[in-house]
């Protein structure tokens, strides 16, 4: 039938024409495929309960059943008193073939139940009647509920043919089966959607962390789009300004100003051109600086009004770094803490500071959970985040649970010496002139 003609027939008629074909895909193409059947998997609920040993032989009870059910079909043939040998054997192989070729089993069964009916004076004898049974379930089992409905038809078609008309002799069979290859087709729906619906909570987790990671991206662009924004801008500016400082500048040196500036204001253009992609419609720069390791005390302090006790150590001489990598250390450092707050309600947190040589290391770790008040878990986005800032400046991080139940984030920023300004003065830390890395600061705070 061409696809004109497919188009504008009747629906009943495509609808008959579809059933053909599902009948044509389930029993009569690659009838002889071999198809054994896998054994259970180590992994499910309750084999992997079981000792090491006893799994590895729980794992082909599948197989042990259906060779089991082929034992009985052929111990109710021994039963019978004319060509019992025949009666138990010919039925009990289509059984059997159910492990390899499960197709192959049912026209075998068919043939089986001929052959015995002959030999028998009886269509469905015990043995053939169970075995055509068993085999309609295993097969439907290792296919498809539709596979399992083109078996029964074909049974009861069979078995009303062979009678000349009358129903009544193929009735129980077909009775019997039904309720059989219902109660299969039940479990593989239910299989099939609880194995959908995981395959989709699998894509959903992926595509949440996807948008996630993408979110955390965004922020730290704009982050860096006004820290890298400012630093254009000031370059801009000296260079316009520089050749006003010296008295009768030379034309090359006026001119090498000019192209800085330039330069400065291209790549300023083209940063906001490039960045501005990432900014949403509603969003608005802040009116104050990105925070840095200096407005770290403020921090402290509104995370102890919150009842978090809070104690914050620096070893080392103390000393500016590079923008983005105190707002990474900021940012990471709030981060952690909101964590506490979340995860370790009444636990107290300790935030530690190390000024080395070849960058920052930075530690918050917070004690296990205390007093009533319940945590309340999240996605686990703030450690995505944080990851990421690590990661765009090179540097390590580890998180994990401390042996105490509570937990511990270390991360190491890596600054290269070039990039390195004096060390400075602040509140409560002094830097000798040799810039040993020995000073320590100790600051305790208790919840408000």
């Amino acid at each position: 039938m061409t696809e004109t003609q497919t188009k504008t027939s009747s629906p009943e008629f495509r609808a008959a024409a579809g059933a053909m074909d599902g009948l044509r895909n389930d029993l009569l193409r690659q009838v002889s495929d071999y198809r054994p059947l896998p054994p259970l998997s180590p992994d499910g609920r309750v084999v992997r309960r079981l000792p090491e040993g006893m799994r590895r032989l729980v794992v082909w009870t599948p197989h042990a059943l259906v060779l089991f059910a082929a034992f009985l079909v052929m111990m109710a043939g021994f039963a019978e008193w004319n060509y019992r040998f025949l009666m138990g054997v010919v039925p009990a192989i289509p059984v059997a073939m159910t492990l390899i070729r499960p197709v192959a089993a049912f026209w075998a069964s068919m043939l089986a139940t001929v052959f015995c009916g002959i030999l028998g004076g009886e269509l469905w004898g015990p043995s053939t009647f169970a075995a055509q049974v068993v085999v309609m379930v295993v097969v439907a089992a290792r296919t498809r509920p539709r596979t399992a409905a083109w078996m029964w038809l074909l049974t009861l078609l069979f078995g009303v043919l062979v009678e000349a008309g009358d129903p009544s002799i193929t009735a129980p069979l077909a009775t019997l089966s039904a309720f059989a290859l219902l109660v299969v087709a039940v479990v593989q729906i239910r299989r099939d959607a609880e194995r959908e619906v995981t395959v989709q909570r699998t894509v959903t987790a992926v595509e949440r962390d996807r948008r996630t990671l993408l979110e955390e991206r965004t922020t730290i662009a704009r982050e860096l789009h006004d820290v890298v924004a400012h630093h254009m801008s000031v370059v801009a500016i000296q260079a316009e300004a520089a050749p006003y400082r010296v008295e009768n500048p030379p034309p090359e040196l006026e001119q090498a100003f000019v192209t800085i500036r330039e330069n400065a204001v291209a790549a300023l253009t083209e940063l906001r051109r490039v960045l501005g992609v990432v900014r949403a419609e509603d969003y608005e720069a802040p009116d104050a600086p990105q925070p840095t390791l200096a407005a770290l005390d403020g921090l402290l302090d509104n995370v102890r009004e919150t009842g978090l006790e809070t104690e914050k150590v620096i070893t080392g001489a103390v000393r500016e770094l590079p923008q983005g990598v105190e707002l990474s250390a900021y940012r990471i450092v709030q981060e952690a803490l909101s964590n506490s707050l979340r995860h370790a309600p009444g636990a107290s947190a300790r935030v530690e500071l190390g000024y080395v040589l070849g960058g920052l290391g930075l530690r918050v770790v917070n004690g296990p959970p205390r007093g009533l008040v319940k945590p309340s878990p999240g996605a686990g986005h703030g450690i995505t985040g944080m990851r990421e800032r690590v990661a765009m400046l090179n540097g390590e991080m580890t998180a994990g649970t401390t042996e105490d139940g509570g937990y511990e984030i270390a991360v190491f920023l890596p600054v290269p010496l070039a990039a390195v300004p004096e060390p400075r003065e602040t509140a409560g830390t002094t830097a000798d002139a040799t810039g040993d890395a020995d000073t320590v600061v100790v600051e305790r705070g208790g919840g408000a």
